[in-house]
């Protein structure tokens, strides 16, 4: 897994578990469907069926690959609108172009992430690049969409690019996991990605037959995704495996084991960990479009489809097809 790696005998080290601690019991563990996204990339759709009020402040997230491409295969998507919320885009193998109507873009490489808040209202795309269609190779990654309250939604879109080097690496108390903060505070370590809603989101590595016990925010909710490798979430030790997710109760300390056997695909249990404080406002959610009432959702079309949203830059990225092949805007 190609995802930013370090030695965690020489890293901050959150402080482990401490007289009075609350442990968060686990309230579900659920398996995530497969669906496609885009032109036709495969994803597991990690956060279906969830009741919202444990996802809240999150819409969605998706677990895009992990997949071997031959050549032609990659996919993206075309050019598509987003309002009133922001998409993040963790990528571990492979690599994404960006580029949106508010100036927004550039080259997502393994380990990094793009933030874009489409608050108001943008168009973008996101697709591979030319030498991933023609040549095949690994695509592995994430896509999550965290809501904005309604004061946020029409703010004026933003990107942000957070470059594999900028994460802020821990490890756990014992040494035994690393952790890599995309965004938010782990026990007064904070992460580099700027959000409106607040949440945290890292992505954890934890050695065979280790234990990592979490400090995490009483007010914000909790849950973990398992990508790679087995393990047990929670103090009852619930087991959990690669396309799961566990949805944390209460509490201020999140507890995940691995297995002291992982399976050939990984040397360690990779779990995403993330958390926000709830918004606790109505949400609708329609295709690109994250509103508060219906009529929000029909204006955001409406204003779409009349070009408020933006319109697609004469420079535009398009996605590429492999040698040989024709667009249809061709024919």
């Amino acid at each position: 897994m190609a995802a930013v790696t370090a030695d965690t005998l020489t890293l901050p080290r959150v402080t482990g578990a401490a007289l009075g601690d609350v442990a968060r019991q686990v309230v579900a563990v659920t398996t995530a469907p497969a669906g496609t996204e885009g032109e036709g990339f495969p994803v597991r759709r990690t956060m279906a069926g969830i009741d919202y009020r444990y996802l809240d402040p999150f819409i969605m997230m998706d677990h895009m690959g992990e997949v071997d491409y031959a050549a032609g295969e990659p996919k993206g998507t075309h050019w598509h609108p987003h309002r009133g919320f922001e998409t993040v885009t963790y990528l571990i193998e492979g690599q994404f172009i960006h580029q949106d109507t508010h100036g927004g873009g550039g080259v997502i490489t393994e380990g990094s992430t793009q933030w874009m808040t489409a608050g108001a209202g943008l168009l973008h795309i996101e697709t591979p690049p030319e030498k991933l269609v023609e040549e095949g190779g690994l695509f592995h990654g994430f896509q999550l969409w965290v809501n904005l309250p309604a004061r946020d939604k029409f703010l004026t879109p933003n990107y942000q690019g957070i470059e594999a080097g900028n994460i802020t690496l821990l490890a756990s108390a014992d040494g035994g996991s690393l952790l890599r903060v995309i965004a938010g505070e782990v026990d007064g370590h904070t992460g580099p990605g700027s959000t409106h809603t607040p949440i945290t989101l890292l992505h954890a590595s934890v050695a065979p037959g280790q234990q990592l016990s979490l400090p995490w925010q009483p007010s914000y909710n909790a849950l973990g995704y398992v990508m790679a490798g087995s393990g047990t979430v929670g103090p009852k030790a619930e087991p959990i495996h690669a396309g799961q997710l566990a949805v944390f109760g209460p509490g201020d300390r999140i507890t995940v084991s691995a297995d002291a056997r992982q399976d050939s695909r990984t040397s360690s249990m990779e779990i995403i960990l993330l958390g926000g404080e709830p918004i606790r406002e109505p949400m609708v959610h329609y295709g690109p479009f994250v509103m508060n009432t219906r009529a929000e959702l029909q204006q955001a079309l409406t204003d779409y489809q009349a070009g408020r949203l933006g319109v697609i830059p004469p420079n535009a990225i398009m996605p590429h097809l492999p040698r040989g092949q024709r667009s249809p805007l061709e024919d």
